[in-house]
């Protein structure tokens, strides 16, 4: 008989924290450990979620992820820290090197080949060599504005024009991502963040465009990408954010791809911390010139923390069946929600849950 899925979690916030609670609903998994920082160490799992723990094993707060991976031999790593692929680096790295299979929430490690080449085959190396896999992935990048896309021009043939627009709130977010998109600074602050690099709005376009380019054999020829800011008149508050009437409640992102000398690729990516609050509509909009043409349309908007924890939890069977290396969402069966055990979707021969 097979055992249940083992699973470690790195970063307990918004995120990291989702994804305790999630779990703690599935069958066939356990969490055998966290790892976080601060305030955190030293209690329980259970009582910071405020959820009971009842006759599962108690899981303590430990700062020492080493330590957390040698003595709970985990199936699978959870990391919910960062979003650029060279600070997530030595963290990914040392998980791969306890052989253990690893899903990253950094958005520029959905496709990490677009803009680090160089860190993405070290990756790939380093998992090789030590029998596992490793993936990032989320709700966008990762699927909205990607993965999606390109399952949508499978039924078409031919592809002219790609439009993928997605409108949605920053409020389920926690503090460092307030802190990317600019949340509570002055215009002038906001600009000046943009200009010196502190600030990096929304994390991924150029993973997204390379996902879809590379998902249809395009070659993206030049890539551009504009930040502006959201100003508010209101004061709009969130779990983890606030901005007063006249600073920054959020970003505006666009980015096009060329192709042949045209833009074939142009997505647009407004995100605010409670947008309704000033009468914006969220939603996922994707459009697709070809044949035939696409348009699709959900209103509202995924939801962005929910399909962040939910596309993380859901991937694991998949990054475990996985041959050994540094995987893609297009490289990995589609994400589906897995409503039964977890057990019965990990193949036979690719881990070792058999006692």
């Amino acid at each position: 008989m097979k055992r249940n899925v083992r699973v470690v979690i790195w970063g307990f916030g918004a995120m990291g924290s989702g994804m305790a609670k999630m779990l703690l609903k599935k069958k066939g998994v356990d969490i055998v450990g966290v790892c976080a920082r601060g305030q955190k160490i030293g209690k329980s799992m259970y009582e910071l979620l405020e959820m009971e723990r009842g006759d599962r094993p108690e899981v303590i707060i430990n700062p020492d992820i080493e330590k957390i991976l040698t003595e709970t031999n985990p199936d699978v790593c959870l990391c919910a820290t960062d979003s650029f692929t060279k600070e997530a680096f030595p963290k990914l790295k040392v998980v791969l090197e306890n052989k253990v299979n690893v899903i990253s929430t950094a958005e520029e490690m959905a496709y990490p080949y677009a803009q680090d080449p160089e860190v993405a085959s070290e990756l790939d190396k380093i998992a090789k060599e030590n029998g596992v896999s490793i993936l990032g992935t989320g709700i966008n990048p990762g699927l909205m504005m990607d993965l999606l896309v390109l399952c949508l021009t499978g039924c078409m043939e031919d592809v002219e024009h790609i439009e993928a627009k997605r409108v949605n709130s920053l409020s389920p977010f926690g503090p460092f991502v307030m802190k990317e998109q600019g949340v509570g600074t002055t215009v002038e602050e906001f600009e000046n963040g943009v200009k010196d690099g502190t600030l990096s709005g929304h994390v991924g376009f150029a993973e997204s465009a390379a996902m879809i380019a590379d998902g249809l054999g395009w070659k993206i020829e030049k890539f551009e990408q504009q930040v502006k800011p959201i100003v508010t008149t209101i004061d709009r508050k969130s779990p983890f954010g606030f901005a007063k009437a006249g600073d920054v409640a959020g970003v505006s992102m666009t980015a096009q791809g060329w192709v042949d000398g045209d833009v074939k690729i142009d997505l647009i990516h407004p995100q605010q911390i409670e947008p309704e609050m000033e009468g914006t509509e969220t939603g996922d909009y994707i459009t697709i010139k070809g044949n035939p043409a696409i348009h699709m349309a959900n209103k509202p908007e995924v939801d962005g923390g929910i399909g962040t924890i939910a596309m993380c939890v859901n991937m694991i069977p998949h990054i475990i069946n996985a041959d050994a290396g540094l995987k893609t969402m297009i490289d990995l069966p589609v994400p589906r929600a897995i409503m039964g055990d977890f057990r019965d979707f990990i193949k036979i021969e690719s881990n070792c849950l058999k006692e």
